[in-house]
């Protein structure tokens, strides 16, 4: 009894070094909101609710968990990021770069995603419910349990490139019957 007594306090207070070895940084936080630029930072849990951070430089920043809901984060740069967890409804990342970005079990309900960069991203379980995605760059994107803007969650098998599916259609219907015909896509 007394050693599963030990073990417990023991795992108590190496969850609690671990908890405070990757709390927020608050220079980092003061860096942020004083240059808008903060490469391989460190805000992770960080509040950054209505933030104006237009243009911002977050290559590489850990934002696990953080939360940027109605931020404005046009043409902001998250490449290499890590925003998993991270909460992002209603934010504004028009123009955005999150090539490589991981935004897994993210949350981007009704997010303005417009001409912004998933290239390579991780997308799995993020939630893109009611998202702007007018000309959203998603190829190489991992969409595993992710939830479409229409609502619809994809399957559970991992699969990558659009969210947009693209359909084959016949283009020589006028050409004549010997000649081969080619393919090509419309949406």
């Amino acid at each position: 009894m007394k050693l599963e007594i030990l073990a417990t306090a023991a795992l108590l207070v190496c969850f609690g070094f671990a908890e405070q070895a990757v709390a927020l940084n608050q220079p980092d936080l003061d860096q942020l909101k004083a240059t808008t630029a903060c490469p391989r930072c460190n805000l992770s849990g960080a509040d950054l609710t209505k933030l104006n951070l237009t243009g911002a430089n977050l290559r590489g920043a850990d934002l696990s968990g953080a939360t940027l809901s109605q931020a404005n984060l046009t043409n902001a740069d998250f490449t290499g990021a890590n925003l998993e967890g991270a909460i992002l409804n209603s934010a504004n990342l028009s123009g955005a770069s999150l090539t490589g970005a991981n935004l897994k079990s993210a949350s981007l309900e009704n997010a303005d995603l417009s001409n912004a960069g998933f290239i390579s991203a991780n997308l799995e379980a993020t939630n893109l419910k009611d998202a702007k995605l007018e000309f959203t760059n998603f190829r190489g994107a991992n969409f595993r349990l992710t939830t479409l803007a229409n609502g619809v969650v994809t399957s559970d098998m991992p699969y990558n490139w659009s969210s947009e599916s693209q359909k084959t259609r016949e283009c020589n219907q006028f050409k004549p019957e010997n000649t081969l015909g080619t393919t090509c896509y419309s949406k």
